[in-house]
């Protein structure tokens, strides 16, 4: 094949992607786009919470006590080598724990949800 059938091959295969996946949205043919953007949001705010609470901040909680158990092995085997123990990393740790542990409890009143 040629180039140029190579390349218009290809713009057609683009176009009919952009085709087939573009979709036109209308705002429920008053016009309003700001509603219609209020009520997606108003629908979709409740499935947000709840993925939120009960996938993303568990993930996080997993994380930071893993590193939170981690780094204060660490710091008692340092503490053994050396013989002073360094509070700072596990002590951020900890907080940053505590924070995302109770988050879900205000995080939503404080963003008005």
């Amino acid at each position: 094949m040629t180039k140029l059938k190579k390349i218009s091959l290809l713009l057609c295969f683009a176009l009919t992607v952009v085709l087939m996946y573009g979709i036109t949205a209308h705002a429920a043919g008053s016009g309003d786009v700001a509603g219609a953007i209020e009520d997606t949001w108003n629908d979709a705010s409740d499935q947000i919470k709840t993925v939120v609470n009960k996938v993303v901040f568990p993930a996080i909680d997993l994380i930071l006590a893993v590193f939170f158990f981690a780094k204060l092995g660490t710091t008692y085997f340092d503490y053994r080598k050396h013989g002073q123990f360094e509070w700072a990393a596990p002590a951020i740790l900890f907080a940053c724990l505590v924070f995302t542990l109770t988050a879900p409890l205000y995080i939503w009143t404080i963003l008005g949800m």
